[in-house]
């Protein structure tokens, strides 16, 4: 039986419009408490970077906190925070973006702050220079002192030879170390325009009065002149790659990234739905495969995970990890997960193993719409990714209908070593190294 908001959340209907600037507003009424949430989404993220320049997508957003003319710099979070409510942004490959969680009464500032933002941002040299520190700081943070991240970095820039998806979102340090305000300036006038932006509410709100809003406060807006994307693919992968990582760490720690089919068409395809089923199968909960048979059972592992990742503008990728136990090796643990997946597709699985997979699987997907901020958070994602929100409930049945022998037939044609890559992280003496701090500033998620 659904929760009483989940089953609210799924049975509302979302509202939709398009802006005379281009600008999409997409409104889901949620009566539950008196609060909106509001996101701003831009449709460029890091893969829409170029050599020189990568992490400038990330830099932005941290510089579109720094003030307009009628928005002084930092004043944008303390105006949201007098006002009773948070704020924050992120960058994904994808996309960009801002939100606000606020009393329903408070939306319409919320609009013109960013209506504000969208095309007024200053970005001025002193600030730039300031907050370049913080962001190489936080990649260090985040990247340079972590080695498991450090290795996933690594990964995906082997497993990838020409395709953006390779560039680790934060930048490059040399990158960041040689960028300037005029870059981030040009990628702003470049991208940030209302006919590259969707504007996502979820809350106590009515359909009609968000548009009212939003046509008052955007509708004035002028649309930009958006470079043309051109098609990036990744050429075909021929046969294994391996790395090793070096670098200062307590465990070993293991890396597989094969490559998969992204989810192009979510209506018709059925190859998405059964990789991330047979995710679950192997690693969706305490009864899964590599938790009974890895970790409780032959004890190789202390931890192992299996993921697909398939939304996107990008390829998808289907990932193994895991942490063999002391005096376990990492070469030894790659074939035991290897095992796993040979048994997949040997032996398939069993009705009653997917029954219980696919009733977790839904359960925690139907729970996540509780949340106003999930909602919000799905909706601009599905749209700025190329897909339409629509498709939610359409995933959901997908995924109820992947067949046992679907699981094993994607198994098969994609667990292999022409599209594998494996990094090993090789543990070297920590010393007297300390933990890294976060830096002071850095506010903003990824």
């Amino acid at each position: 039986m659904l929760s009483q908001g989940a089953a609210h959340a799924a049975g509302v209907p979302v509202g939709e419009l398009t802006l005379d600037n281009g600008m999409r507003v997409i409104v889901k009424t949620d009566r539950r408490a008196p609060v909106v949430v509001s996101m701003v989404w831009y449709k460029v993220g890091s893969m829409d970077e170029v050599n020189g320049v990568t992490g400038v997508a990330h830099v932005l957003e941290h510089m579109l906190f720094k003030g307009t003319k009628a928005v002084p710099g930092g004043d944008f979070s303390k105006i949201v925070a007098a006002a009773g409510g948070r704020d924050n942004a992120f960058t994904s490959r994808d996309y960009t973006g801002y939100f606000q969680t606020v009393h329903k009464s408070q939306l319409p500032l919320m609009l013109k702050l960013e209506a504000d933002r969208m095309v007024n941002a200053l970005i001025p040299a002193d600030a730039f220079s300031k907050e370049i520190q913080v962001i190489m700081e936080e990649r260090r943070w985040r990247t340079d002192d972590r080695p498991r991240a450090l290795a996933y970095e690594q990964l995906m820039a082997t497993a990838l030879r020409a395709h953006p998806y390779r560039i680790p979102t934060v930048g490059w340090m040399n990158d960041l170390q040689n960028m300037t305000d005029a870059d981030a300036r040009a990628f702003y006038e470049k991208w940030y325009a209302p006919n590259n932006a969707v504007l996502v509410v979820v809350g106590d709100v009515s359909h009609e009065d968000v548009f009212k809003l939003a046509r008052e406060h955007f509708g004035p807006l002028k649309p930009g002149v958006l470079p043309p994307r051109k098609p990036q693919e990744e050429p075909p992968q021929t046969g294994i790659r391996r790395i090793t990582v070096k670098a200062p760490a307590e465990q070993p720690y293991l890396l597989m990234a094969y490559r998969a089919p992204r989810l192009a068409d979510p209506d018709k395809d059925w190859e998405p739905y059964a990789l991330d089923m047979l995710a679950s199968v192997l690693d969706g909960n305490d009864a899964s495969r590599f938790s009974r048979e890895l970790i409780r059972g032959t004890q190789i592992a202390s931890s192992a995970s299996a993921s697909y990742d398939g939304e996107g503008r990008g390829p998808g990728f289907f990932y193994f990890s895991g942490v063999p136990t002391a005096g376990k090796t990492v070469a030894a643990l790659e074939q035991a997960l290897r095992r796993e997946v040979q048994k997949v597709i040997d032996d398939g699985v069993t009705d009653d193993e997917l029954r219980r997979i696919k009733a977790q699987m839904i359960a925690s997907r139907v729970y996540e719409r509780d949340s106003m901020f999930f909602q919000a958070r799905q909706i601009g994602a599905l749209e700025s990714a190329g897909y339409s929100h629509k498709a939610v409930d359409v995933m959901t049945e997908k995924l109820r209908a992947v067949t046992a022998d679907q699981v094993r037939a994607v198994a098969k044609k994609y667990l292999i070593d022409d599209a594998l890559t494996v990094a090993y992280l090789d543990p070297q003496p920590v010393g007297d190294r300390k933990p890294a701090a976060p830096p002071v500033g850095a506010r903003h998620a990824n």
